[in-house]
């Protein structure tokens, strides 16, 4: 890869559109399609004479020769044959051989984490294998490649074009009493029959305790998921009375369509069917049924597309934020990470670059808020965690991801690297521009906020606070580790390990922090880096419009023109 003096512009700025589709896939290429993914495993061997396992399975993909999670499934308690529920989406590339790890781990009860967790197995395949075969299965393989009892079935389906959701609520009426000294524990299924007439399993409801007349949550599935996008679809619903040695009681079941559930929201009424134990109707005279399951609510939700929201008018307003502390080393040392070297951009310069290309594009002024953390500024050289990287406090908004380069140049010699690294004033800073947006209740401003650092923050309980009370507003986070130091403990602030939460114990509302170490991109191209910390970013900025019910502005004036020029 050869680079210009940074002085230069380090990458070409024309078109920067095409770039943006080539390296996240904003706009759909004609060999991409999204994959659904379903898990359930086989066999898995119990803890001991007395307790089952609490299975969990961690998809991981490949890159750069290294394993990354995406996404992980609800952990299935007490049982060695799961079933999962939680359904993987996933990007297909026919051009590309792309390589994915089901880990199977037993989750500790009290605790969803995988720090406690014991492995007990693992297989490896690539999408194309599955997707070919509609149905994989394959031996879960334990440490030392050693082959267990247990296997893993992973089902595939094409996306279909209907983003569309659907809510649901149910709740049941005098289901029988399966429990001898206490009143059943029922949770609802939901199966979509297949055109080969089997079985997908679609939601499966929390468990009410101790109640014959439940109410359960109020879920949200795509219809796609629900019924293929065809209405009149065959789903079968099965409520089960939970028991905590997994072997849980058959109570009833009915059979319906999202025609006749969409009734509940045309008519604006409840829907019921009769729970029928199909054993007990045929031995009992005078059965009648199991109970009754009542359908509350049933509203369809338009699903809005990145580009809905982009060509509506909502602007990325971008904004960076560099560490300036003293373990970077001198700025005149060529062994420092801030060291401008005449030909050789540093690493800052490099991932500041390949992501601000792409986000520039989506924003008109093309004026970025650029900021430094950890150094002691003048004129009295006091420390400061967010300062203006050109000085001026009441304008800190440099022209273009040039201006930025060119003011960080022109900053080094002017400050003294310090620290400590601290983070959240500048995340509480864009935090603050952020909920004024929020307020407007318009989709017109998403905030990115880009943190270049070259090792773990040293203010970790006030960041997790910033960013679970910013993950309530139109923001993400990426989080760049330049340089060799060991970043292990950033990843808790990337929600893909866990549920990041606050000192307090609030959990985030959502997943807004993605943290990529440039080490892992050294001898990749800047695209790459730029598609791994901004191919979550769509999807975070649909999820918050859609959850917050806001609709893309201008939507009738681009609606029948969605079309790009080559």
């Amino acid at each position: 890869l050869f680079f210009v003096p940074v002085c230069d512009r380090v990458f070409s700025m024309s078109n920067i559109y095409e770039s943006a589709e080539a390296t996240l896939g904003f706009i759909s290429s004609p060999c991409l399609t999204k994959v659904e993914l379903r898990v359930a495993c086989r066999g898995i061997a119990d803890r001991d004479a007395l307790s089952k396992p609490d299975p969990c399975v961690v998809l991981k993909v490949q890159s750069h020769g290294q394993w990354f999670e995406v996404d992980r499934t609800e952990v299935i308690r007490s049982s060695s044959s799961p079933v999962f529920s939680k359904i993987f989406l996933v990007d297909y590339y026919f051009e590309e051989v792309q390589r994915l790890r089901f880990e199977l781990h037993d989750i500790s009860s009290g605790n969803n984490g995988l720090r406690d967790a014991d492995f007990l197995g693992a297989m490896e395949c690539t999408l194309g294998q599955i997707v070919s075969q509609r149905k994989l299965t394959k031996a879960l393989l334990k440490q030392g490649n050693t082959t267990g009892k247990s296997s893993i079935m992973v089902t595939a389906e094409e996306l279909s074009g209907n983003d569309d959701y659907v809510e649901l609520s149910f709740s049941a009426r005098k289901l029988d009493d399966k429990d001898f000294f206490s009143k059943s524990d029922p949770f609802l299924e939901i199966f979509r029959i297949n055109d080969d007439g089997t079985e997908s399993l679609v939601h499966r409801t929390e468990t009410v305790m101790n109640n014959l007349s439940p109410v359960w949550k109020s879920f949200k599935v795509s219809l796609n998921t629900l019924c293929s996008g065809d209405h009149d679809r065959e789903l079968k619903c099965t409520v089960w009375d939970w028991d905590s040695n997994g072997k849980h009681d058959f109570i009833g079941e009915f059979q319906t369509t999202f025609k006749e559930m969409m009734r509940a929201e045309q008519e604006g009424k409840q829907i019921q069917w009769e729970c029928i134990n199909p054993k007990y109707q045929m031995k009992k005279k005078n059965y009648r049924n199991s109970g009754t399951v009542i359908l509350n609510h049933c509203k369809t939700i338009k699903m809005y597309s990145f580009l809905d929201y982009i060509m509506g008018g909502c602007q990325i307003q971008f904004t960076v934020a560099i560490d300036f502390t003293a373990s970077n080393g001198d700025p005149r040392n060529s062994c420092s990470l801030h060291y401008i070297h005449p030909y050789q951009p540093n690493e800052y310069l490099k991932a500041l670059v390949a992501v601000g290309e792409i986000c520039q594009d989506y924003d008109s002024d093309k004026m970025f808020p650029a900021f430094g953390f950890g150094a002691l500024i003048p004129p009295d050289f006091k420390v400061s965690h967010d300062f203006a990287v050109n000085f001026d406090e009441e304008n800190p908004e440099c022209a273009g991801i040039q201006g930025v380069v060119e003011a960080y140049q022109n900053c080094l010699p002017k400050i003294q690297l310090y620290g400590p690294t601290n983070i959240a004033p500048i995340i509480q800073k864009v935090a603050s521009s952020a909920s004024e947006e929020m307020h407007t209740k318009e989709a017109m401003e998403y905030f990115i906020l880009l943190i270049l650092t070259d090792g773990v923050i040293t203010d970790m309980a006030d960041t997790r606070e910033a960013i679970v009370h910013a993950s309530h507003l139109p923001m993400s986070v990426i989080i760049v580790g330049v340089g060799n130091a060991d970043f292990t403990d950033m990843q808790i602030l990337d929600g893909d390990d866990g549920i990041l939460r606050s000192p307090k114990g609030e959990p985030v509302l959502r997943d807004i922090v993605q943290f990529v170490p440039f080490k892992d991109f050294k001898h990749a191209s800047p695209a790459a880096l730029a598609k791994s910390v901004l191919a979550e970013v769509p999807n975070q900025v649909v999820d918050y419009y859609n959850a917050k019910g806001i609709k893309p502005k201008c939507i009738s004036d681009y609606e029948s023109s969605r079309t790009f020029s080559p």
